[in-house]
């Protein structure tokens, strides 16, 4: 088992109040923690291999865009797990400065886009290339929709994008928001239990992937560095903008502590080991501490190396 070193109390101080915290506490490394499971997860196997170098670890509830502030500021150390589609006006700003810093991928490979269980390719061949969207989107279609194929998308608060790409490719598609995270998921194994008709807009990581097989629609071209769903044309469609996944410090981590940034450095989770770890607890009902300790005993040929890199690199 780990070290007891690490504070496993969430704080409920706001960014605000982080800039007053105690100089006294040098060796106590602050990590965000975010709104989902997974970074959750990944924040807290960092905190665990943090405290076998000794460290203690403060977990801070933080938004995707105002922990960038706290980071700039040194009021929060590290970010294990940094979406760049979660950024606002100030990251830029601060990464030029050297305020933040990226140490590298975390290893997950974020996917977002339109979904569909495998047996649809019976009723839709030539999935996954969008153009056989065109010829087979009764196959999707509900009496609601028909003779349109249905689509699933975001609910209305989380964007458009969807929408707009059906209008902007002239697809035979009715776009249909779904009511929240829970309703679509609950759509989506619905669907399959009974193998039904299914489009949806979804994204992986997430725990649905360690249950069942899905696969995506795949668009022309690179999607890492498309263009705005408002300017795609069919035959030149390259879909949505696939997020990078990183792995972020405050500018002056590594100089404060080498061995901190060289374990951090070292980090690496996959998408398998992320969907199977948030099933476990968003589903199966397990504690996010229990699902991490399970993790560090199956892995701890892996981590013992990153750990042993990491006080190497002390001098």
């Amino acid at each position: 088992m780990m070290k007891t070193t690490i504070r496993n109390t969430l704080l409920g101080a706001t960014l605000a109040g982080l800039a007053g915290v105690a100089a006294s506490a040098a060796d106590t490394i602050r990590i965000p923690v975010n709104a989902w499971t997974g970074q959750n997860i990944t924040a807290h196997i960092t905190g665990e291999l943090l405290g076998e170098l000794g460290y203690d670890v403060e977990y801070v509830t933080a938004g995707a865009v105002p922990q960038i502030s706290a980071m700039a500021q040194g009021s929060l150390h590290v970010q294990p797990e940094w979406w760049d589609n979660n950024v606002g006006n100030i990251y830029d700003k601060a990464l030029e400065d050297g305020d933040i810093k990226l140490v590298g991928p975390l290893g997950l490979e974020p996917k977002e886009g339109w979904m569909y269980p495998p047996y649809m390719e019976e009723q839709c061949p030539g999935l996954p290339d969008y153009e056989a969207l065109y010829d087979c989107a009764q196959a999707f279609a509900t009496a609601s929709t028909f003779p349109k194929g249905r689509l699933i998308t975001y609910p209305a608060d989380w964007g458009t994008r969807s929408k707009t790409l059906v209008d902007q490719l002239d697809l035979p598609f009715q776009a249909v928001a779904g009511g929240s995270e829970g309703a679509m998921v609950a759509e989506l194994k619905s669907a399959v239990s009974a193998e039904q008709p299914i489009l949806m807009m979804f994204w992986l990581p997430h725990w649905i992937h360690a249950d069942h097989e899905f696969k995506f629609v795949e668009f022309d071209g690179d999607s890492k560095d498309c263009p705005p769903v408002e300017e795609q044309s069919r035959g030149d469609a390259c879909g949505f903008t696939q997020a990078n996944v990183h792995k972020m410090v405050s500018g002056d981590f590594a100089e404060k502590w080498p061995d901190a940034h060289v374990l951090v450095e070292n980090l690496h989770l996959t998408n398998a080991e992320q969907n199977a770890m948030i099933l476990q607890i968003d589903q199966e009902g397990a504690a996010l501490e229990e699902v991490v300790a399970q993790w560090l005993e199956k892995n701890v040929d892996t981590w013992t190396t990153w750990v042993e890199e990491a006080r190497a690199a002390r001098g």
